[in-house]
């Protein structure tokens, strides 16, 4: 049997949703940068490149999702191997709240206000 089994494996599923998230933003990343290409591609098809025109606003967002995305996977790893450092020690830890977890929370609100007001801009105009 594997000492603190419980802990471990409460520290695995927490690395494994953190990297299930990561996935998922950077497929939402991909998807809008790939979505946008379509656009300016039908653009092309069409023959009114004007009014379909690929976005560099849409191209930032893409980019800064994938950036997001692999922070939060550097960042999970790193809270990963720490947080089972600290339950195979014998010592008694004080839990606190990182300083890392309040900015990834921060970041991520942050990255939900700038996708809000991007399809809001994007739906009224």
């Amino acid at each position: 049997m594997i000492t603190r089994y419980t802990d471990h494996s409460a520290n695995e599923r927490t690395y494994l949703a953190w990297i299930r998230t990561s996935v998922t933003i950077m497929a939402f990343g991909f998807l809008i940068e790939k979505f946008d290409l379509f656009i300016s591609y039908i653009g092309k098809v069409v023959g009114d490149e004007e009014h379909f025109q690929a976005s560099l606003s849409a191209e930032i967002v893409g980019l800064g999702l994938f950036l997001v995305g692999i922070l939060l996977i550097v960042t999970a790893t790193v809270r990963f191997f720490t947080y089972k450092k600290h339950i195979e020690s014998e010592t008694l830890l004080p839990y606190n709240v990182k300083k890392i977890n309040m900015l990834l929370s921060s970041l991520m609100i942050l990255l939900a206000l700038f996708l809000f007001f991007y399809i809001a801009h994007q739906i009224f105009t």
